[in-house]
């Protein structure tokens, strides 16, 4: 036996066996792994503490001889990719209903869910990247977010901008992407439009037509849409990592102009395309993690020519509004939470006269009015600590300083506050005023205007002329497709004394609107203040319905050309 066999021989003698030595490491390396970082602290507390040799034979266990170097037995951990996000599979079941959203990268498809019972569910179907694509991908994105600047051009569609710059960086560094064919790079497009200037998983959503809500709860649990086909269904998508979703929340509220923070973890904003975004960050006031509801609007809003094919009020009740509005009075629009109130006080504004001026309040600006003489007003929120809101503007604020720009009509988008308190003041002094409230019927309303915090004393209540309920009804007979759609349920007139009488209601057995004048208060009174006779508003009514039937017989819908129609009308009256 040689020298360095006899040496192995002894340093045998003194540790353990191999074998032993593997089933130490295997111990220690599990035990290692499930230690908490208390019991970890301790250790090392116990371990500065042990005599040199002790130190010295753990550290012989521990380590792994190679070739004479001494390597620590456990190296960096491999780093995990983590799961941001992830679609469930499809079921491989019959569609109710499949589309497409950007043909032929995402696509919908309705389908029952047999685990759910046979509940439909709303799954995105989007073109799956190769690995090689995903690598590009991923290199792209890196690229651009260091080398795209802003265009010179700021008119340029964004959109078309930033597809321009990623082709031509797509060529620039082809051998770093690995030469993508012509088919790869439009899909790696679609994915660098729908993740930079898109909503990311959600974008297709976002997209659809179909979809009026859109709303996640927290880490790890299903998006939920409401269709309006299908009403509310969950979606295959589900949002998995909590920086991930954190990080989506803040360019939600960035894409809205807003902050959003751990300080500041609430934001109600409008986001680009006029969509309501409302959101929370983090666990600060939502257990789950981080949630956010996006509550979808027109670009382009309803018309009153709209509202009368979808069925929401008939030509009638249409002229009636519209002569009221002629002559200022008071309309207030109540309705619960998605039943169309907003859609339909926008509607309302095509039938003001050239030349009245109005001034809207708003938190979010939402108003979309085809008027010139137009002051749109939106409330501002602080962002300072503390009981001191240092540059808060409220709409309290707001309905103040709207006085002071002599309106003929004030609107404030909804009544919740201090400030309906002001626009029953403005409506006592002449002012036309048409606001919303969230109440499910008149008494409800009265009750919530009576209330802390509006505070508006009862015999101001008659103010409001005219009221308004509408709803989201299921549909005796499909329209325009639809098993449900908005109606104005039921319309009041308020007497000078409080009470009110019923003017108009929907049967829901029919689908039709029932107008009865006979008990009405306000026209008769119009009547006389235009030194005309009492029944004059008879044939006043009569000549707007048959303009309003003109316009739906020249499918005049557009909501600038129904002003413009309206502004017509008003012209040839005043030559004739």
């Amino acid at each position: 036996m040689n020298a360095s066999d006899e040496a192995q021989s002894k340093e045998g003698s003194k540790d353990p066996s191999s074998s032993d030595v593997q089933g130490v490491q295997k111990a220690t390396t599990q035990q290692t792994l499930e230690k908490k970082p208390e019991e970890k602290l301790e250790e090392k507390k116990a371990e500065e503490k042990k005599p040199p040799e002790k130190k010295a034979e753990v550290k012989k266990i521990e380590e792994k001889k190679e070739g004479g170097i001494s390597i620590p037995f456990f190296g960096k951990k491999k780093e995990e990719q983590v799961i941001e996000y992830l679609f469930d599979p499809i079921p491989e079941v019959k569609p109710t209903e499949t589309y497409w959203i950007e043909e032929p990268y995402a696509k919908i498809l309705v389908v029952p869910m047999p685990e759910r019972g046979g509940q439909s569910g709303y799954f995105v179907d989007e073109v799956k990247l190769t690995d090689k694509e995903e690598e590009a991908f991923r290199k792209l994105r890196d690229i651009l977010s260091k080398e795209l600047a802003p265009p010179k051009d700021m008119t340029v569609d964004a959109k078309d901008y930033v597809v321009s710059e990623s082709k031509r960086l797509i060529k620039k560094y082809s051998y770093i992407m690995g030469a993508p064919t012509e088919e790869s790079t439009k899909r790696i497009e679609y994915y660098i439009r729908r993740d930079l200037i898109g909503y990311g998983p959600v974008n297709p959503v976002v997209e659809d037509r179909n979809i009026e809500d859109i709303s996640c709860d927290g880490v790890g649990r299903p998006v939920f849409v409401w269709h309006k086909k299908y009403e509310s269904l969950p979606t295959n998508l589900k949002i998995m990592d909590r920086p991930y979703f954190n990080d989506f929340i803040i360019k939600l509220a960035h894409f809205a102009g807003r902050h959003i923070s751990t300080a500041f973890p609430i934001v109600d904003a409008m986001l680009p395309g006029k969509h309501r975004l409302a959101a929370t960050y983090g666990e600060e006031v939502s257990t789950f993690g981080s949630t956010f509801t996006i509550r979808k609007f027109r670009e382009e809003p309803f018309s009153i020519v709209d509202l009368i094919e979808l069925g929401t009020i008939n030509p009638a009740l249409a002229a009636y509004f519209w002569f009221l509005l002629d002559n200022r009075l008071t309309v207030m629009i109540m309705g619960g939470t998605g039943a169309g109130k907003t859609s339909y006080l926008n509607a309302l504004t095509n039938l003001f006269r050239p030349g009245l001026k109005i001034v809207s309040v708003e938190e979010t600006a939402e108003l979309n009015m085809p008027h010139e003489n137009w002051v749109q007003f939106v409330s501002r929120e602080s962002y300072g600590l503390g009981a001191s809101k240092i540059g808060e503007v409220t709409l309290f604020d707001l309905v103040k300083t709207s006085l002071r720009y002599r309106p003929d009509y004030i609107i404030v988008g909804e009544i919740r506050g201090e400030e309906a308190f002001v626009l029953f003041q403005a409506m006592a002094t002449g002012h036309g005023g048409i606001s919303t409230i969230h109440a499910e019927n008149l008494e409800y309303a009265i009750k919530r205007m009576t209330s802390p915090p509006m505070n508006i004393a009862r015999p101001y209540i008659p103010l409001m002329n005219v009221a308004c309920l509408v709803e989201r009804v299921a549909l005796p007979r499909k329209r325009e497709g639809l098993p449900f759609g908005r109606r104005v349920r039921q319309v009041w007139e308020v007497r000078p004394d409080g009470s009110y009488d019923t003017i108009a209601f929907w049967d829901p057995i029919e689908d039709a609107f029932t107008v009865s004048l006979d008990k009405t208060v306000h026209l008769p009174n119009i009547c006389l203040r235009q030194g005309m006779p009492r029944d004059w508003y008879i044939h006043e009514l009569q000549v707007r319905e048959a303009v309003i039937k003109w316009m739906i017989d020249n499918n005049i819908h557009h909501f600038k050309e129904v002003a413009r129609t309206v502004t017509q009308f008003h012209v040839k009256r005043r030559k004739a």
